[in-house]
């Protein structure tokens, strides 16, 4: 039995009923994607997810990779290898390329949707799936013949690193240290040592290609200090013939060990060690300019919404599961008639603690997806603009998806691993503890997405500094302007009018918040640099709180949908569907949304104590 439990009718709700993402489908360069197209794909991934993936995310956890010193090497368990080929048979990886690159380019709302059911059934499947998208930034950024590379990775099939952190730059990445000193030949000699890499070493794939970033010595006017002197260059496991892929001599880059960890056993977390095993670590510049964190980012930003994804991916299989087990666990009497010891025992669904906890659960799980989706409608209006040669518009569609992603990742990482543990395990009463359920692994293995591609306050912090302020704000006003919009309409005949009217406070609570922080970036400015302090002491209450407005906006969004629906002719099925919405929307509103005052009067009553007290004390 699968312990993934997909959520393909909310997919497609917000896909073709919320957001209308079917309109992206035929248009430049989603040409060849039609909404039937689409709706077929989505249940193939959905089937495979469910059966051909899942199958094997229990075992690999159990029997994770066993790395080797003397040879390097950290084989994958069968199961998993398995799987991992059932997935690349599929091809439905190539949805995410180019035509160019033997793709066919998918609208990025139905590109996560997918992504969701993939990484929801078995993220480390994803993960080492990588090396066709990496592909995709050689090809982008590279030079003419980086280009052809950037074909035969993908016909390949090679995997992908890429292989930023170092032991001693986590997220100060611009403290890094290791080298790249050039050759006569035009390649690149890498020296250091990296940390933490994802699928830096396995037997899945015949070749990895590592996307590096190091900091050349002995070239004028590159090199310097800080994430500005970092340059990207691309270092093969294996040299191989450019031409035809022939694997040719090993390379000098080796994991020298793999991580153990407290989740995601089976994806390989490596200390990468370039240039210290008698063979020099051979790489290229990528394209013919030092511009490494600018590419770089092409693919953290990717991580990010992947990582983002991947959370809410598993907070809403555990909220499934948590669901399924309330229906059928009975224990106790109704709460009004608990005196009575004759009184018929009942499932827990009937307890009020347990549907709080539901609720709860399924309002954030289905905010969250909307969320994704609606970050991934910008994503198909900057693709779209492109193909039309509209670089105004695409650059503003560009701003607000770079304005989204910190919320994708950094929100739904912290409420689905906050929700997993204390609302979905819990519903499990002790049962959840074992491992005869998922949720004690959903548990370990979403912990990790608040950590890498940036942690909740390196995302709390980018929000605010460059996604705002140097922004001007401007993709914030204009997702503010949407919600406004929405507060301000009559849509839902009337049904929604106090949700609206919270929802106007609660925005306007949030305005009060970031006016706050504004104020006190004001005062840098004026000289009082301890201020900035402030900033650091509620940048992630703030995250979370603009978080909470946004997902109420698309809670509601998606309830006055629904309200409609509920006017026609329905099957019993799609009417309980329709209701749930309605019912999350509200409960959330009354739920959450009052935080926000709270969250307000906090972050005005900020001083700087804490930062004032001796080390000592702590």
């Amino acid at each position: 039995m699968t312990h993934y439990q997909s959520n393909l009718r909310d997919l497609q709700f917000n896909l073709f009923e919320v957001f209308g993402a079917d309109k992206a489908f035929g248009q430049a360069p989603f040409d060849e994607i039609d909404a039937d197209t689409a709706r077929d794909v989505l249940a193939e991934v959905n089937r495979l997810a469910r059966e051909d993936l899942a199958a094997s995310y229990t075992d690999a956890d159990r029997n994770p990779p066993v790395f080797d010193p003397a040879t390097h090497t950290a084989p994958l368990p069968e199961s998993f290898k398995k799987s991992y080929e059932t997935f690349m048979a599929s091809e439905f990886w190539r949805l995410d390329l180019p035509g160019s690159l033997g793709g066919t380019f998918a609208p990025r709302t139905l590109w996560w949707a997918i992504a969701e059911q993939i990484l929801g059934s078995n993220a480390p499947i994803w993960m080492y799936a990588s090396g066709p998208s990496f592909a995709h930034v050689a090809h982008t950024e590279g030079t003419a013949e980086q280009k052809e590379w950037a074909k035969l990775f993908v016909e390949k099939q090679w995997g992908s690193t890429m292989v930023l952190t170092e032991p001693d730059a986590g997220s100060d990445v611009g403290a890094g240290r290791t080298r790249a000193i050039p050759q006569p030949d035009g390649s690149w000699h890498i020296e250091g040592v990296k940390r933490f890499i994802t699928s830096g070493e396995h037997d899945l794939t015949d070749n990895i290609i590592h996307y590096v970033l190091a900091r050349p010595v002995g070239v004028e006017g590159v090199g310097g200090p800080g994430t500005k002197g970092l340059s990207l260059f691309i270092v093969p496991k294996y040299h191989f013939d450019p031409q035809t892929g022939e694997l040719g001599e090993r390379n000098g880059v080796y994991a020298t060990n793999v991580e153990h960890k407290m989740g995601l056993k089976v994806s390989n977390t490596c200390e990468m060690t370039f240039g210290e095993h008698g063979t020099p670590a051979k790489g290229w510049l990528l394209g013919d300019k030092h511009d490494g964190i600018r590419q770089m980012f092409m693919i953290i930003e990717y991580a990010r919404m992947m990582v983002g994804t991947k959370a809410i991916a598993t907070l809403s299989t555990g909220y499934l599961n948590a669901l399924e087990y309330a229906k059928n666990r009975v224990q106790g009497a109704d709460l009004v008639s608990n005196g009575d010891k004759a009184a018929p025992r009942v499932t827990i669904t009937h307890h009020p603690d347990v549907r709080r906890s539901l609720m709860l659960q399924k309002s954030y799980s289905e905010a969250l997806r909307a969320l994704v989706i609606y970050t991934a409608s910008w994503q198909d209006k900057v693709a779209i603009a492109e193909a039309a040669g509209d670089e105004k518009a695409a650059k503003i569609a560009a701003k607000v998806n770079d304005f989204l992603l910190p919320l994708v990742k950094g929100v739904g990482s912290e409420r689905a691993y906050e929700l997993l543990g204390h609302e979905s395990l819990q519903t499990f009463g002790g049962s959840g503890f074992l491992q005869d359920y998922p949720l004690e692994q959903y548990v370990r293995d979403a912990k990790i997405d608040t950590l890498y591609e940036g942690t909740t306050a390196i995302q709390s912090l980018d929000l605010i500094f460059r996604k705002i302020v140097k922004d001007s704000g401007r993709a914030l006003g204009t997702v503010a302007s949407e919600i406004q919009g929405f507060v301000e309409s009559e849509a839902g005949n009337g049904q929604l009018k106090d949700e609206r009217l919270a929802l106007g406070k609660a925005l306007g609570e949030m305005q009060q918040i970031l006016g706050v922080a504004m104020g006190w970036l004001a005062a840098v400015q004026g000289g009082e640099a301890r201020e900035l302090y402030k900033i650091g002491l509620t940048s992630r209450r703030i995250l979370l709180a603009l978080g909470d407005v946004i997902l109420a906006w698309l809670l509601l969004r998606q309830a006055e949908v629904a309200l409609r629906a509920l006017n026609g002719e329905l099957s019993e099925a799609d009417k309980n569907f329709y209701t749930g919405k309605v019912a999350a929307a509200r409960f959330f509103t009354r739920e959450i949304l009052p935080r926000i005052g709270s969250d307000r009067r906090i972050i005005e009553n900020t001083n700087l104590d804490l930062m004032d007290l001796s080390e000592d004390v702590f």
